[in-house]
């Protein structure tokens, strides 16, 4: 029997109201935020973890592929059903089902959208520290998938720092429920991290008990503008060197800021080759304190300027310059190639000249910016997409980006994911038995090869 004709029958399974095969929403659910896209044979709007145990039980007994989806908001093509078959969203699935103030936890439903569950618990004083750049339209499912970091991960940790317990239905149907609601267990593997990164290869997470922390009750951040990178990577050193230890930490390079001001106008940027934000939080008195002490140390590498904000509306006012980044370099007019790297925070210097190399070397202007507290820098190729010979040395120029940050003890990404964006930089980020354990884990979990196909595992 064709799969079309399979699919038919998933009706019986799931009704009519969960299920679609319409133009319109097949076309809608083949990509996300990146290039590619392929269009599915059904959309799953699952409102339920019944539901998605069903869906993937029928799957399972007819080996019929199926694309696990969020928000889709995606950068690496990590939700393009690239095999066809069925889109299981849980898009719909965005119930708060508890917050508890006494036990620090919140049990939530993957298509919570990670700034409603923010704003949610900070309204009972409670703070839930990861931060994607797309928080108000990418959904905690999402961020379980590809372990979303942020600027806030410096010093509160990523995605996979926050997740005590899951809910996880795996590919043959069955529901499992992970870890717990207590911020500490260690009865048995640690099964429920296996997850937490997994991008929808491994089990589709339908619940999970995230860890919350009290919310800091102040924050100040400073705005620094440079001569040079070079000067402000130092001022980084020194900064951690002082016992500091901000929540944020990010730098931008010459380009970004002059993409910059031209969208905003602002003369601040003027002559500033580079761009340091640094934001503290904790209790007022000791983060006046310490702003004083960070506006110290840095003032003994001669900044052109050096802005301060106190409280949420001080601080938003100078974090809404980082937000007009990526905006402001689509205004240029050409194709942002947009690669979440890592390396060692030591190695920063050797980012950036690396990037700046690849920029003499192939004529493309490269974009830097990014969460430097923690080495997690967005290189950003400007590429015109009208000129062929610009595309060809894209591709040259994204090897040698990638080698470069492996060869620095690196990792080619740090919150996006590889998805079929960096498919074919896998072999060298994982050679060997690391890609051996990787399949091992996938043909025990998804023996039959249906969760996710046509990523990096194949």
């Amino acid at each position: 029997m064709k799969t079309g004709a399979l699919l038919r029958k998933l009706e019986a399974e799931v009704g009519t109201d969960e299920l679609s095969f319409a133009d319109a929403d097949l076309q809608s659910h083949a990509g996300d935020k990146w290039f590619a896209s392929a269009r599915p044979e059904a959309v799953v709007r699952a409102r339920s973890t019944q539901t998605v145990s069903r869906v993937l039980a029928f799957a399972h007994r007819h080996g019929i592929p199926v694309t696990p989806r969020g928000a889709g908001h995606g950068y690496v093509g990590g939700c393009v059903p690239v095999n066809g078959g069925i889109v299981l969203s849980v898009a719909g699935m965005k119930r708060i089902r508890r917050i508890s103030a006494k036990d620090f936890v919140a049990v939530v439903e993957p298509g919570v959208l990670t700034a409603t569950l923010q704003a949610a618990v900070e309204k009972r004083g409670l703070y839930y520290p990861p931060d994607p750049a797309s928080r108000a339209d990418c959904s905690i499912g999402g961020n379980i998938a590809t372990n979303a970091g942020g600027p806030r991960c410096l010093k509160y940790g990523v995605t996979r720092d926050y997740v005590l317990g899951l809910e996880v239905v795996l590919a043959d149907g069955t529901v499992v429920p992970l870890g717990g609601q207590t911020h500490k267990n260690k009865t048995g593997f640690d099964l429920h991290r296996l997850f937490v990164g997994s991008e929808g290869m491994l089990g589709v997470v339908t619940r999970a008990n995230l860890k919350l922390l009290p919310l800091p009750p102040f924050r100040a951040c400073l705005g620094v503008g440079f001569e040079s990178m070079d000067t402000a990577i130092a001022g980084l050193g020194a900064v951690f060197a002082s016992g500091l230890l901000p929540s944020a930490l990010e730098l931008a390079d010459a380009f970004t800021l002059a993409a910059a001001r031209k969208r905003t106008g602002s003369e601040r940027l003027s002559g500033c080759n580079a761009h340091m934000i640094v934001e503290l939080d904790g209790q007022e008195r000791s983060v006046r304190q310490e702003l004083r002490a960070l506006k110290s140390v840095l003032g003994g590498f001669q900044p052109l300027f050096v802005d301060q904000g106190f409280g949420p509306d001080g601080c938003e006012k100078l974090w809404q310059l980082r937000r007009q980044f990526s905006y402001a370099l689509r205004d240029t007019g050409l194709t942002k190639l947009n690669e979440d790297v890592v390396v060692p925070r030591g190695s920063l210097k050797a980012l950036f000249r690396l990037a700046a190399g690849l920029q003499k070397k192939h004529g493309i202007q490269v974009a830097c910016f990014g969460h430097a507290g923690d080495g997690n820098i967005h290189v950003n190729l400007m590429v015109d997409w009208k000129d062929d010979g610009q595309r060809e040395r894209s591709e040259v120029a994204l090897d040698e980006l990638f080698h470069g940050v492996l060869k620095l003890g690196g990792s080619i990404t740090g919150e996006h994911g590889v998805g079929l964006a960096k498919k074919r930089w896998w072999p060298s980020a994982a050679p060997g038995p690391v890609d051996a354990l990787h399949r091992t884990i996938k043909a025990a979990l998804d023996p039959k090869g249906i969760l996710n196909p046509g990523k990096f595992l194949g």
